[in-house]
């Protein structure tokens, strides 16, 4: 079997060793909840708005134009804390209720809570980092949230494939890189904007973010590459499951105390 044939199956491990992931697990889940709950508790009232821009009829030019109107303040804390607890929530249900079911998969070289899980936290952590970014329009937050969760389903998809495939297939994963990349680019052009818009520029905190989440967000990418090439290591896939766990974690966990820091710590 070369490098790039099948997909990442694991090979068979022992009991001890699939206990060890579900504790494992369910540690993660209390990390994400503490901080998740901390968020809440102790993050002060900032809000970032997200706006309507329905078109309305000027009288005056007798023309169409957009008409911004708030629909919603966000607060910030709280918004925080759900990608955080949605975390928690995977972790606490592949270590008890579906750890069968878990454990199963990991068998067959697959996650597919993993992908749905991402689909939901790291798709507000985007929309987050872009609302920091002045990305307040709702039609853009929908479609940059919706495009990152088809990233991520694209990951689930590329699993799936591949089990009834000889040699890797790589078309959900071009797909999902796709889909991944637009969000950025709509962030990164809004970022930029800002930067050279004069005295309104983003807080300090802000530039840190952007670089550190988008590697964040491409070593999931690098992960599942070296699952599938079976690199090293990652001809367990149980290692890239691990890998995949710890960068949840550290993204979140970074991604929450910059924005506290930056922006929600009380005065």
């Amino acid at each position: 079997m070369t490098a790039d044939t099948t997909s990442s199956v694991a090979p068979a491990a022992s009991d001890k060793v699939y206990t060890g992931l579900r504790r494992f697990n369910l540690i993660m889940g209390f990390l994400h909840l503490i901080q998740g709950i901390f968020m809440i508790v102790v993050s002060n009232d900032t809000t970032y708005p997200i706006y309507t821009n329905f078109l309305s009829f000027d009288i005056e030019t007798f023309s169409l134009s957009p008409n911004p109107q708030l629909l919603y303040d966000l607060l910030f804390g709280p918004a925080v804390a759900v990608f955080l607890l949605i975390s928690a929530v995977a972790h606490f249900y592949l270590s008890t209720i579906g750890y069968k079911r878990y454990v199963a998969n990991l068998k067959r070289g697959m996650n597919p809570t993993r992908f749905y899980e991402y689909a939901f936290s790291s798709s507000l952590m985007i929309v987050l980092i872009g609302m920091l970014c002045g990305l307040w329009d709702l039609g853009a937050i929908i479609l940059i949230f919706g495009l990152n969760a088809m990233m991520n389903l694209f990951g689930n998809m590329m699993e799936l494939h591949n089990q009834t495939t000889q040699k890797t297939d790589w078309t959900a994963f071009i797909y999902g890189c796709v889909a991944g990349i637009i969000p950025w680019i709509v962030l990164f052009t809004y970022f930029l904007g800002a930067v050279n818009s004069g005295d309104a520029k983003p807080p300090a905190f802000v530039y840190a973010i952007i670089p550190t989440l988008f590697v964040f967000f491409n070593i999931f990418a690098i992960n599942m590459v070296l699952q599938y090439k079976k690199v090293g290591a990652w001809k367990d896939y149980l290692v890239g499951e691990r890998v995949y766990i710890i960068l949840s974690l550290t993204a979140k966990s970074v991604l929450a105390w910059l924005i506290f820091a930056g922006t929600l710590a009380p005065v």
